[in-house]
């Protein structure tokens, strides 16, 4: 069973069209709202990867408003995600805040 509380580190990167719509300004306030620390930062090839660190169930809370199913559409989200990857893995710390690059 995996704890909710647990401290990880999720980094996904988000397809679609999610550059220039406002979408790392987006996922700045979602993150602070849910307490995460990490960043937002736009890619050479149109992605946005997101590192996200903090409690496994904030973190997932995050995943699915990236989420491609359409339900982050239904939080505000600006453009359009056609896809998520995700990896997990143990939290390196000294992040603060949320930042967008």
């Amino acid at each position: 069973m995996m704890d909710d509380e647990e401290i990880v580190r999720l980094t996904a990167w988000v397809r679609g069209r999610v550059q220039g719509v406002g979408f790392r300004w987006w996922v700045r306030s979602r993150a602070l709202e849910l307490g995460l620390a990490g960043t937002a930062t736009n890619l050479a090839d149109g992605r946005v990867e997101v590192v996200a660190e903090g409690p496994r169930g904030k973190c997932l809370r995050l995943l699915d408003l990236l989420g491609a199913d359409g339900s982050g559409a239904t939080s505000g989200r600006p453009g359009e995600v056609t896809g998520v990857t995700e990896r997990w893995s143990a939290p390196r710390g000294g992040a603060a805040g949320f930042l967008e690059r």
